[in-house]
């Protein structure tokens, strides 16, 4: 089993910038891939971010709605997953759930095996 406890979502302005936290537990270790996934009412589930997190390097995917605005980042030693979200757009207002996966998939984390409970991110123009 893998918990995952979300943090540093909140209301920002367009343009500003949020990190939000992903920390793991119990059997993190386990996880190959830990990733961001978000969903807006009435929308359907957006895969966000992923970074692989099984050693060896820390292999990236973004969906193009945030290349080049968000960064994924993996603290081994925290076994703690980061999302920085920098030029904020209205559009970007979710909820943003953590995900982590023990088996192979990589994309997309929704379908990770592990979720967390989610962080609410409001952006207003």
């Amino acid at each position: 089993q893998v918990q995952l406890v979300e943090s540093g979502g909140g209301s920002v302005q367009a343009g500003g910038s949020l990190r939000l936290s992903c920390a793991a537990s119990g059997h993190a270790a386990s996880a190959n891939s830990m990733g961001w996934f978000r969903q807006a009412p009435g929308k359907e589930r957006e895969g966000v971010a992923v970074i692989y997190t099984g050693g060896g390097h820390n292999a990236t995917h973004y969906a193009d709605s945030v290349k080049g605005r968000f960064t994924i980042a993996h603290d081994n030693g925290k076994s703690t997953v980061y999302l920085q979200m920098n030029s904020l757009d209205t559009e970007d207002t979710a909820m943003y759930y953590c995900a982590a996966n023990t088996g192979s998939s990589w994309w997309p984390p929704f379908e990770y095996n592990y979720k967390g409970q989610g962080t609410q991110v409001t952006v207003s123009s």
